[in-house]
């Protein structure tokens, strides 16, 4: 499918791999006029743009200076009212914590065209990379995934840890491995037993993909001393132990 002009097409790249991008994400990618793209996108997936493409860096770094994502909302808006078609490149998939509704909402605000293109998400990926089914026949039937980036948060602004460790199911922590040990702790005064499974997965279904395993009593110094950094996913549940019984020793 080529890209039509004057069009925001919110893509999802996938969770790291350049080869999980959808058939459907590679050919908008392929086509478009101008490619907003986010900081984790490979560098493999910009190889696939036209060369007369325009290309912009989105990202937002951490202590870094960047586009707020109304510049981002703004630039999308003005490259589709030059006549491109845009693809808004996202990581995993545009409406898992990658605020794609956001720019939704602007892009139709400003009435321009907008069309979403789904991506798998590291909340499903991350777990199938690590061999961690999320759910399993007689362990688990349900999941909940939820943000850890704001675990330092209290009040209505922050993930209520509480209802989370009442949930029945595994848990999918994404951005939460700079608050892990505090993550675990919630969870556990949440009453989620300190012995009970954890799997970390760094850069998931990459090359250089990392896991680390622990429980929920000691997951925090583990990964501390392991030096797992961001992007990485956490799993919280029997279903670590599924595939890998001695995950959690």
């Amino acid at each position: 499918m080529k890209a039509q002009a004057g069009t925001i097409y919110l893509v999802g790249a996938g969770p790291g791999d350049p080869k999980l991008i959808t058939v459907h994400g590679r050919e908008v990618l392929e086509s478009a006029d101008a490619v907003v793209h986010d900081r984790l996108i490979s560098p493999e997936l910009l190889k696939l743009a036209r060369l007369d493409a325009r290309i912009e860096d989105a990202g937002k770094t951490p202590g870094r200076a960047s586009r707020s994502q109304e510049e981002i909302n703004d630039l999308l808006i003005a490259l589709a009212r030059e006549g491109l078609s845009v693809c808004r490149l996202k990581g995993g998939d545009p409406f898992v914590f990658g605020r794609g509704g956001e720019e939704v909402l602007a892009a139709r605000a400003a009435g321009i065209p907008v069309v979403v293109v789904p991506g798998i998400s590291s909340a499903l990926a991350g777990p199938t990379a690590a061999d961690v089914p999320v759910t399993h026949r007689g362990v688990e039937s349900s999941f909940t995934v939820v943000t850890g980036h704001d675990a330092r948060s209290s009040g209505d602004a922050g993930v209520d840890w509480q209802r989370i460790a009442g949930t029945p199911g595994s848990i999918v922590v994404l951005m939460g491995v700079g608050n892990l040990g505090t993550i675990a702790r919630k969870l556990v005064q949440g009453g989620r037993p300190p012995d009970e499974t954890v799997r970390v997965v760094e850069r998931a279904t990459l090359p250089e993909q990392r896991v680390v395993s622990g429980t929920l009593a000691n997951i925090g110094a583990i990964a501390r001393e392991s030096g797992l950094e961001a992007p990485a996913v956490v799993i919280v549940g029997a279903v670590v132990g599924v595939l890998d019984p001695g995950a959690a020793t």
